[in-house]
């Protein structure tokens, strides 16, 4: 089985491969490091199971796979607005690029989609059903709907091909070997706080969102590519829905040190809140995320304190 992960070098991408890798499947991941971090991956790098292609996936290219997992794209804010041209790029090409590679090689394919799609929600929580309100022409407009004609065109291939396609909406994720620059809330509070440095909040800190500890994630995803389901599925943990400001003051009592909170302007088109509604997950793949928000603060909080 060759498992091909575009962004395997990225946050989620790297998690996928140490779990796949250790179940002794062959890897080739494909990256251009534009948002990720051969860190990641360096312990792998002799492993006769696992081989890296420097590519920018909006150049075609041709790799014989069984499975591909279709993660690469910048994911914060920070990132993606860097390139914002670039970025729907990216979306649009790279993914018509890699469901065309799919379709040569006859291979399972599963799309990173994100929560983002849903914009700033006026439905709570959000269910795969919700078109979403998204604003086409604003700051986060390159990747939200750059997301969303992904999925259109992934379901064009389902439909005009055949073909089996995945499409996975994820939802706020974190854990170990984000980047300490990555620009996510809960990196750059734990990171800022390691350095004794204020805490910054967009707006008045009230905006909620459900965090899902990578390792959940990593099972939903293995467990979505096994499946026979060719919809959009919710992944993410919706049982802990916690505002900005609790978070940070969360991440202050756990880290033990006396720091400020400064709250700044709000960010254009910034949801109000988001959690996701997981109950086709729970019946379609059996799956519930295990790991509480304090657990996962733990580890991850342990993890930047080696890396910083």
């Amino acid at each position: 089985m060759i498992n091909l992960i575009t962004g395997g070098a990225g946050f989620i991408g790297s998690h996928l491969i140490d779990k796949l890798l250790r179940k002794g499947e062959k890897i080739i991941c494909l990256d251009n490091f534009i948002s990720s971090n051969n860190s990641n991956i360096i312990q792998w790098i002799n492993n006769p199971k696992f081989e890296l292609i420097v590519h920018d996936i909006v150049d075609p290219i041709k790799i014989n796979a069984n499975k591909i997992w279709h993660l690469a794209c910048p994911a914060s804010p920070k990132n993606y607005q860097k390139d914002p041209i670039n970025t729907a790029k990216i979306n649009f090409i790279g993914t018509y690029n890699v469901l065309e590679l799919a379709k040569q090689n006859n291979a399972k394919l599963l799309f990173a989609s994100t929560s983002e799609i849903y914009g700033d929600p006026e439905i709570h929580p959000q269910n795969e059903l919700y078109y979403g309100s998204t604003n086409t022409i604003g700051k986060r407009s390159c990747y939200v709907e750059g997301k969303r004609i992904a999925e259109t065109l992934c379901n064009n291939f389902i439909n005009e091909h055949n073909l089996d396609v995945k499409i996975a909406r994820i939802f706020n994720t974190y854990g170990p070997k984000m980047l300490p620059e990555d620009g996510r809330v809960i990196s750059n509070f734990i990171c800022n706080g390691l350095k004794e440095r204020k805490l910054f909040i967009n707006g008045n800190g009230q905006q909620t969102r459900s965090f899902c500890f990578v390792d959940d994630l990593i099972d939903a995803l293995i467990k979505l590519m096994d499946s026979s389901y060719l919809s959009p599925i919710n992944l993410g943990n919706p049982y802990e829905e916690y505002t900005i400001l609790k978070l940070a003051n969360l991440v202050i009592k756990k880290l033990d040190l006396n720091i400020k909170i400064i709250k700044g302007k709000s960010i254009e088109d910034d949801p109000a809140k988001r959690k996701p509604d997981i109950s086709v997950a729970k019946r379609i793949l059996k799956w519930d995320p295990k790991t509480n928000l304090d657990l996962g603060l733990n580890k991850t909080i342990n993890y930047f304190k080696k890396v910083i």
